[in-house]
């Protein structure tokens, strides 16, 4: 739907020419990667089982929180040995709208995704896929459910693990939060002050990177990145934010140097700490922080605390998620290096 300007106690408040859609029910589904009961089942399954890391004591939900908002509420996450990286978990809910993954982009895919940070040596730290996939082999319940979902004579393969849990992981939306109930026409979904925050957000120019309904980058093949931060000032070296080099770690290419994908905003609330690095603790910092480096803006508080209840109305309804029953072991201990 497009809005031109929303009025409320008699005064009208301009907003840009957007279409203030709602997210959709459901995320783009490629052909070759078909949603079936079964294959989400295993998906959850194989996201939630720990035994796939070196160590058998981290798995994906580890990072990616489903109790949470999809991360983890850590600066930066901790995989085996208690090792750490250098950037902050984004959550994965809704991460199926994503053009592409991870903060520099370099997976394409949901698929693609789900393989990195297995072999990750800060994450699940596994040698290679192949000695991860063949502990999924070793396990007979798993052996039973690959040739359910996929058949063949050899179902238990790495693309098919990846393929299970990009399918698991595209039933991860949060619709029908208040922004998402006012641009279906609910005029009272959004107070007044959520809504003279999405006006000041618009007009502020936030629209031109986090555009609805995602309230993330224009969708384009590989996703769209941009620089960040963008200006100087005392936040960038308060809060090392060009430590990173960004993309730039990914291509090589010097015009992609601190460029990262535009995360969503979708239930910014719920994934404190913010940004790459996870350094700035606050929605609210979050916000100064984004006005100075990106805008050049020094924002009143006023306007602050009006972004940020935009903000929380960003948060969506979650869809009720039972844990998985995980195939056990049979007559054999879990290896581990």
């Amino acid at each position: 739907m497009y809005r031109t300007a929303v009025v409320f106690m008699g005064t009208a408040l301009a907003l840009s020419v957007h279409a203030w859609d709602a997210l959709p029910a459901t995320p783009p589904i490629p052909a070759d990667n078909p949603m079936t009961p079964e294959k989400i089942e295993l998906g959850k399954q194989l996201f939630f089982d720990p035994r796939f890391s070196s160590t058998g004591t981290v798995s994906c939900n580890t990072c990616h929180n489903l109790m949470l908002g999809g991360d983890d509420n850590r600066p930066v996450s901790m995989g085996v040995h208690g090792l750490t990286g250098p950037r902050n978990a984004p959550t994965v809910w809704n991460s199926a709208f994503h053009a592409s993954q991870f903060w520099d982009g370099r997976a394409a895919s949901l698929e693609e995704q789900a393989k990195g940070p297995v072999v990750a040596a800060v994450e699940m730290g596994m040698a290679d896929l192949d000695k991860a996939i063949g502990r999924v082999r070793a396990i007979p319940g798993y052996r039973a459910a690959f040739a359910r979902v996929f058949g063949g004579e050899q179902p238990v393969t790495v693309d098919n693990a990846a393929k299970a849990v990009a399918a698991f992981e595209r039933t991860l939306i949060t619709a029908d939060s208040p922004y998402d109930r006012w641009a279906k026409g609910d005029a009272g979904a959004m107070t007044p002050q959520q809504i003279r925050g999405l006006s000041r957000f618009d007009q502020l120019g936030c629209t031109g990177c986090h555009q609805p309904p995602t309230f993330a980058g224009p969708h384009k093949p590989r996703g769209h990145f941009a620089v960040f931060p963008f200006h100087d000032g005392p936040y960038v070296e308060q809060f090392q934010l060009r430590q990173d080099k960004g993309r730039q770690a990914v291509t090589g290419r010097e015009a992609d140097h601190h460029k990262y994908k535009i995360p969503t905003l979708r239930n910014v609330a719920l994934t404190a700490p913010y940004f790459h690095n996870g350094r700035v603790e606050t929605l609210d910092q979050a916000v100064r922080v984004m006005a100075a480096v990106q805008l050049n803006e020094r924002l009143p508080d006023a306007d602050v605390a009006d972004i940020v209840a935009f903000l929380q109305a960003l948060s969506g309804e979650f869809p009720a998620l039972t844990l998985p029953r995980l195939p056990p072991m049979v007559g054999a201990a879990l290896p581990t290096e």
